[in-house]
C-alpha cells in the first residue's frame, strides 16, 4: 500500500493522520475501523461501540493538535441501533464533532464499523511521529493501564470499566502541546509499541526509565500496563527545558540512533509491546 500513496499528505503512512493543505487550511483525515471480537466484545452495548469509535478518531485528531469539525460513518446494521444512535450523538457532542455523512450496510458475520474523523490544524507545522530529536525528553500526559483495568471489570461485570467504554481524546491538550513538541502521537496500541513506531519513524533510539512511567494498575501488574492499549494518552516528545503548558510526566529521553530504536532500563525489551494487527 505505501507504494502507491504518494501524495505528500499521507505521511508515507507513518503518521497517525494525513495532513491535507487547501490554500490556507491545512486538514486532518484519519480513519478507524472496529471489528467485532478483535477491537470490541460480542453482546457490547451499542452506546460503548458508538463512544469507542468516535473516540479513537478523535485521539488521532489530538496527536496532531488538530480541531475536530465531523466525521463519516461506515455503520453495520445491528439489533442495538437506537443504542448506537444515542451513543454516537452523545460522543460527538462531547467532543465537539458533526456527522457528515457515511453508508449503511447490512451483512452477515462479525461486526464491522468504520469512522472517518476530519479536522483542521490549529497550529503548523502539523506535529507527527517522526521529528524526535536526539537530547530531547519524551513525555506522556499521563497514567496507562487504566483501559486494562476497565476492560477486565466489563469482562467480568464488576468494577469500574468507564475507563474502557469512555475513553478521553486529550483534544485541548493536543492543541496546547502542538507548538511546543517535536514529535507526537496518541498511546493506542501500547505504550512500549506506540514508543518503537515514534523511534523508528524519527530514526532514532527511544530510552524509557520505566519506573518513571506513571500506571493505573497495581504495581505487579506494571509490565501488562506498558503493553496495554487504549489509553489515549499522548506520547510527545520536547526540548528537556520546555515550558510545558499542561500536567504531564517526564519517561525517558531521545538519543542518537543505536542498535535497537527502543529501550527499557537500558536493555531492548522482548516479547509483546503491544496490540499489532496479523
Amino acid at each position: 500500500m505505501r507504494t502507491i500513496a504518494k501524495h505528500s499528505a499521507a505521511r508515507d503512512l507513518n503518521d497517525d493522520c494525513a495532513v491535507l493543505e487547501l490554500g490556507t487550511e491545512t486538514l486532518i483525515l484519519t480513519h478507524d475501523t472496529m471489528v467485532e471480537g478483535v477491537h470490541f466484545l460480542p453482546g457490547q452495548s451499542g452506546e460503548d461501540l458508538a463512544w469507542k469509535l468516535v473516540a479513537s478518531n478523535m485521539s488521532d485528531l489530538a496527536a496532531k493538535g488538530a480541531m475536530p469539525l465531523g466525521v463519516l460513518l461506515a455503520y453495520q446494521l445491528g439489533s442495538d441501533d437506537a443504542d448506537f444512535l444515542r451513543g454516537l450523538e452523545a460522543s460527538l457532542q462531547h467532543f465537539g464533532a458533526v456527522l457528515l455523512g457515511g453508508d449503511t450496510v447490512s451483512a452477515n458475520g462479525p461486526r464491522s464499523l468504520g469512522l472517518t474523523a476530519i479536522g483542521t490544524a490549529t497550529h503548523c507545522p502539523v506535529p507527527s511521529r517522526a521529528g524526535a530529536k536526539p537530547g530531547h525528553g519524551l513525555w506522556i500526559t499521563g497514567p496507562v493501564g487504566a483501559a486494562l483495568i476497565g476492560f477486565e471489570a466489563l469482562k467480568t461485570s464488576s468494577g469500574d470499566s468507564s475507563f474502557y467504554r469512555r475513553g478521553q481524546a486529550l483534544l485541548t491538550e493536543g492543541q496546547a502541546l502542538a507548538p511546543l513538541v517535536s514529535a507526537m502521537m496518541d498511546v493506542s496500541d501500547g505504550l512500549l509499541l506506540d514508543a518503537r513506531r515514534m523511534a523508528e519513524a524519527s530514526r532514532v533510539t527511544i530510552a524509557i526509565d520505566r519506573n518513571a512511567v506513571p500506571i493505573a494498575t497495581p504495581e505487579q501488574r506494571r509490565d501488562e500496563a506498558l503493553t496495554w492499549g487504549e489509553d489515549y494518552q499522548l506520547l510527545f516528545t520536547a526540548p528537556a527545558d520546555a515550558a510545558l503548558p499542561c500536567p504531564v510526566h517526564r519517561i525517558g529521553t531521545v538519543r542518537e540512533r543505536g542498535p535497537e530504536p527502543l529501550l527499557l532500563d537500558g536493555v531492548a525489551p522482548t516479547g509483546k509491546l503491544g496490540f499489532e494487527h496479523g
